[in-house]
């Protein structure tokens, strides 16, 4: 059974553990600062309370500004193997770019992870946006070839864990005898794609079993849940669809407003922000530079300069804010929408994701939407 299957009817996962700031743009002195013992620490937390999986952030160099977010990070496939043999039932997904990595080399690393972890490893496959970092690696991000450069990769690398010996003569790689040995421990780890755009989700369809999305608002994430599942149909897929979430969770929702008023609004990383416009903006998809779908809609706003609540957020990262009843009533509205679960923020997993878990769980528990352990 694959790590994305269950029988909760909402999941979550944990995402950007690995990385200084996660996905938090504060100067705050509270912000996580990505210690390894730190990480293993959290990992395990998780892994006991149930929750279905990891998700890192491939990152090379940081966003700069007061704290240099992801300017510390940790890489992902030897993360992953390295918490697999830590853990006991959690999911460990690495994320690759691929066009950095070659298809040969993530079916063997994925491979071995999968033993390690006993068939607990996921793929979650990323095409690039920071020029920046591509640089370090000597390769362009093309936005408007991405996806397709993606598609072929992904269709090699679905060759290769199934055990074919073969060569390709495709549009982007010239690549002979290809063969690997030994083959997952799955049948096949689930692929996940964090795509935004229109373009991104078209990708999507065709290559993942798992869409894992920004989300601005319910509205838009309904449509995303429409579009996805009739682009999915077109090629006999059917994805579960992910979103990310901003978890702000106090005993009040007065207690906390006031802890997100300070470290997303007081401490915001205005320049890192602004850097990361800078950045996206060179890359934008085509869908998402001719509006295209909602989503497109979405990513395009959040390249402009435009003042909005508590910029310290990661733009397309929704910020749940309140009591654990509050919560669990948004989750409840999520999964009414088709949302099959979400990847969890903290500004600091280790001291904030205790309690979510010890008053949250068992009200999803009451709720229908989660199983006990």
């Amino acid at each position: 059974m694959a790590i994305y299957f269950g029988e909760n009817r909402f999941k979550f996962g944990v995402f950007g553990l690995n990385c200084a700031g996660g996905m938090t743009l504060s100067s705050a002195a509270e912000r996580w600062r990505a210690e390894w013992d730190d990480i293993v620490a959290v990992a395990k937390i998780a892994d006991q309370a149930g929750i279905e999986f990891l998700l890192p952030i491939a990152k090379w160099k940081g966003l700069g500004g007061d704290a240099d977010m992801w300017g510390r990070s940790f890489e992902t496939f030897t993360q992953a193997a390295a918490l697999g043999a830590m853990t006991q039932r959690i999911g460990l997904f690495v994320t690759a770019h691929v066009s950095l990595l070659t298809a040969a080399f993530v079916a063997k690393a994925i491979t071995t992870i999968d033993h390690v972890t006993h068939g607990r490893a996921g793929l979650n496959i990323v095409c690039g946006w920071n020029p920046d970092e591509f640089d370090m690696h000597g390769v362009t991000v093309d936005p408007d070839t991405r996806y397709a450069r993606g598609l072929e990769w992904y269709k090699i690398y679905q060759r290769l864990l199934k055990g074919e010996s073969f060569d390709c003569y495709g549009e982007y790689y010239t690549l002979r005898g290809l063969v690997t040995d030994p083959l997952p421990v799955q049948r096949a780890p689930p692929v996940m794609s964090a795509a935004q755009s229109g373009d991104g989700q078209t990708f999507a369809a065709q290559a993942s079993d798992i869409l894992f999305t920004s989300m601005h608002s319910v509205d838009q994430v309904r449509d995303t849940v429409l579009r996805q599942r009739a682009l999915s149909a077109r090629y006999n897929r059917s994805p579960d669809i992910y979103v990310q979430t901003q978890i702000v969770c106090k005993p009040s929702r007065k207690e906390a407003e006031d802890w997100i008023h300070y470290y997303a609004e007081e401490k915001a990383d205005q320049e890192a922000l602004a850097y990361f416009r800078r950045q996206k903006a060179v890359t934008l998809s085509k869908s998402t530079r001719e509006g295209t779908s909602e989503a497109d809609k979405a990513v395009l706003a959040s390249v402009q300069p435009t003042e909005r609540k508590y910029a310290g957020i990661f733009p397309g990262m929704y910020p749940l804010v309140g009591s654990p009843d509050d919560l669990v009533e948004e989750f409840r509205k999520l999964e009414a929408i088709g949302v099959a679960g979400s990847a969890l923020v903290f500004l600091n997993y280790l001291q904030e994701m205790p309690y979510f878990l010890q008053e949250v769980i068992p009200r999803m528990e009451r709720a229908g939407l989660r199983r006990p352990i």
